[in-house]
């Protein structure tokens, strides 16, 4: 009977070897991580040379220098970020991925790293556009994965024209050529977007709907989560977000009088 015993708990043994070996690691045990940011978005993630630039590449690389890793940099466009974590091509994605209920569904988020709110980017000579109410029976841009523009239609009930377009560089061209009323989305995008083009487009500040932006990864490492957090607290404490916040969106209107840690989710 013991040696029968022995040999049942033995292959109990066995069997949850097998199963933990198939299991994915933390991040915290590479040497090098990889790092989804956005190419397509001037002072946010934007594709300079053979490298990247903005203020989500700063905190990348804040991030992985306070997790003592080497990393490296891939882009990855909205409609990418949740596949670059589910398919293993990024272990952090820091590309203005805003929090949801239904995408903790499949990623885990660290953070957030920043809170901004939804505006809206107008023409120059445009009066009659000052709030999301305004946008009733106009035309505003949606980005293949990103979900700002239904936001106002479903979450404020704006009827509002929805117009697909595949990017942010696709609407500013069709902004400025009157193919639509508005961009909505991230303050923080839409001030670096009109930034690059210096053409006088401005946002409306109309504040709505809280963005709270954090750091896609793997669901069930929550030991990398809260290494994760500490660094983004880290980044809070000794001035560095406020400095970059400073460095890549002053000027724009938007308003960094107090920088404090954000409140974060939580990586259970």
């Amino acid at each position: 009977m013991k040696r029968l015993m022995i040999v049942m708990l033995a292959a109990v043994a066995l069997v949850a070897a097998g199963c933990g070996a198939g299991a994915p690691g933390s991040l915290l045990d590479k040497d090098e991580i990889v790092i989804g940011v956005r190419p397509d978005l001037p002072s946010v993630g934007f594709r300079k040379g053979s490298g990247f630039e903005g203020f989500d590449v700063d905190v990348a690389a804040y991030v992985a220098g306070r997790l003592g890793k080497d990393y490296r940099l891939v882009p990855v466009l909205a409609a990418e970020r949740e596949d670059a974590v589910l398919s293993g091509e990024a272990d952090l994605v820091v590309a203005t991925y805003t929090i949801s209920e239904d995408r903790k569904q499949k990623v885990l988020f660290a953070g957030p790293y920043h809170i901004s709110y939804q505006d809206i980017l107008i023409r120059p000579d445009e009066s009659r556009i000052k709030d999301v109410r305004d946008l009733r029976g106009r035309r505003i841009c949606e980005v293949e994965g990103a979900n700002a523009a239904q936001r106002v239609v479903e979450e404020r009930g704006v009827a509002a024209e929805v117009k697909p377009f595949p990017d942010y560089q696709a609407c500013m061209v069709a902004l400025k050529q009157n193919q639509v009323d508005a961009i909505t989305t991230n303050d923080v995008i839409l001030a670096g977007l009109a930034k690059q083009d210096g053409g006088g487009l401005r946002l409306a500040n109309a504040q709505f709907n809280e963005q709270r932006t954090g750091i896609g990864m793997r669901r069930g490492d929550v030991a990398g989560c809260e290494e994760v957090n500490r660094a983004i607290t880290d980044m809070y404490q000794d001035g560095t977000a406020a400095k970059l916040l400073r460095e890549w969106f002053g000027g724009t209107g938007l308003d960094f009088g107090t920088v404090a840690v954000p409140q974060f989710e939580g990586c259970s």
